[in-house]
């Protein structure tokens, strides 16, 4: 399975990917590792990057997402654009673990998203788990993530398969 959107089952139960929209950033036969793109975690960006650098008030207030359940300090930065020292995921979508990246979107003002956070699955585990229904898988594209408000986010992606989540039965696993 290559880099994309990965979709919760519409009957996932697991808290934390119940309805998410997680962005597949590897995969590989070692496993996958992705970064929930529709929920907002409780920290701001200010919080972070004040103490790495300046950021104005109004870039200060703005929501970071809960990445996912593991490491939340760790931090990934997905921009449009490319960097040699990060993910290039789908056309112009890239993701960073730098610091240096941080900064250096903050210094000129450009569009980002700061992920706290991130989920990992084990080698096998995501291909096991895609194939008892649980997941959904769509290309990548920077418009879910830049030009769609978070929390429409998962109907948005579904609606890209032509289907809602009121009109869609599968049968994930039971976490």
């Amino acid at each position: 399975m290559e880099a994309g959107f990965l979709i919760a089952s519409p009957q996932m139960r697991d808290p934390n990917f119940q309805r998410t929209v997680v962005l597949l950033v590897q995969h590989n036969r070692e496993g996958a590792l992705g970064l929930v793109v529709n929920r907002e975690s409780p920290v701001r960006l200010g919080n972070v990057v004040d103490r790495l650098m300046a950021v104005s008030p109004t870039r200060a207030n703005r929501p970071v997402l809960w990445g996912g359940p593991l490491e939340r300090g760790a931090g990934f930065v997905l921009f449009k654009g490319k960097a040699p020292e990060g993910w290039q995921i789908r056309g112009d979508l890239s993701v960073s673990a730098s610091k240096e990246r941080l900064s250096a979107l903050v210094a000129s003002g450009a569009d980002f998203h700061l992920a706290l956070g991130y989920a990992s699955w084990a080698a096998g585990q995501l291909d096991k788990e895609f194939a008892e229904g649980s997941w959904l898988h769509v290309d990548a594209s920077s418009d879910l993530i830049f030009e769609c408000p978070i929390g429409d986010r998962y109907d948005r992606a579904l609606s890209r398969l032509g289907v809602s989540a009121d009109n869609l039965w599968m049968t994930p696993i039971n976490e």
